[in-house]
């Protein structure tokens, strides 16, 4: 009997499965909910070697040029000078380097989109995967990358839930080519941290729009991480203009412009001023809660949990595709 795997979730964890499956003899079908591409999504991201080596087996040749060089991290204190380095040398790239190369590998016919799965059944040696338009897809392993919110694991183990860790991150790029050159000199090509009281931010370069690496058209990213309560603050922040509320984060769009001053006037009281600066030219930085899970365990029966649908790493230091 052909071993079949249903694949819940097509992004970058469904897509390295099911690649790794495949060159294993095992056929894979991918089945993703959303309907556009997933390409427009992710900011930047940090590789490290063994991302490429996972690649290289499973066929797929991407050199460290899809992103910028780091040769160090560095650490800024209040008034912009550098208190500690540490030389890591490693690359900054952005999320659709590594997504776009898995989608385009991998044969369309196995990738079926949109496909809503809405819950498992199992027997002794097949598990079936239905849709919401009821029809139903069998095989003898299904892995669920389906996400914080996965719905594969809401069935599963209903008792365990997305916990708000009681703070935010907010997030915003700028064009390499708005930057001055005292900023390009001292950031680009480090990662840098700046350490407010209770708080972390984090930048670093990454390739520009449509993964340009070319010198003066990459972007500059940063993400800073703030303590917010989830029944004041992080409502707040969530909430536009009109007075919805959007959960535990809103389109960049919505953020409303009281929320962004206030941004812009925290980070020249807190931040580096090179920093205060990049954030005050940001256009649509937006925040978004911080949220942990952890399963107590991976498998049930033939199904198996796979990245954050089990295990949420917090994007502190810039590596939760390796």
């Amino acid at each position: 009997m052909q071993r079949r795997a249903l694949i819940v979730g097509g992004s970058v964890g469904g897509l390295f499965a099911a690649h790794l499956l495949r060159a294993e003899g095992w056929e894979a079908t991918v089945f993703e909910r959303s309907a556009g591409a997933l390409a427009d999504r992710g900011a930047s991201i940090g590789t490290r070697a063994e991302l490429f080596e996972v690649l290289r087996e499973i066929g797929i040749a991407l050199e460290p040029s899809v992103g910028v060089a780091v040769s160090s991290r560095i650490c800024l204190d209040r008034s912009g000078a550098v208190i500690h380095e540490r030389k890591t040398a490693s690359i900054n790239s952005a999320w659709d380097r590594i997504y776009r190369p898995l989608r385009e590998a991998f044969p369309d016919d196995h990738y079926r989109t949109p496909a809503r799965v809405v819950r498992i059944e199992q027997a002794d040696d097949t598990v079936t995967a239905v849709l919401d338009d009821g029809r139903c897809e069998s095989g003898t392993l299904l892995i669920a990358a389906d996400g914080i919110h996965s719905t594969i694991r809401a069935q599963l183990a209903p008792e365990v839930q997305p916990r708000y860790a009681g703070y935010v991150a907010w997030r915003g790029v700028i064009e390499e080519s708005e930057m001055t050159p005292q900023e390009h000199a001292l950031l680009f090509g480090r990662m840098c941290f700046c350490l407010p009281d209770g708080e972390l931010l984090l930048a670093l370069g990454m390739p520009g729009r449509d993964a340009d690496t070319r010198v003066g058209h990459r972007r500059y990213y940063w993400i800073w991480f703030r303590p917010a309560d989830e029944r004041g603050a992080l409502r707040a922040l969530c909430t536009d203009e009109s007075g919805r509320c959007h959960g535990s984060s809103i389109p960049p769009h919505l953020v409303r412009d009281a929320v962004i001053r206030d941004l812009q006037r925290d980070a020249e009281a807190t931040l580096a001023p090179l920093f205060a600066a990049i954030i005050r030219r940001t256009r649509l930085p937006y925040p978004h809660g911080i949220f942990d899970v952890e399963m107590p365990r991976m498998v049930f029966g033939r199904a198996v949990l796979l990245g954050d649908s089990a295990f949420v790493a917090r994007p502190h230091v810039g590596a939760g595709i390796t």
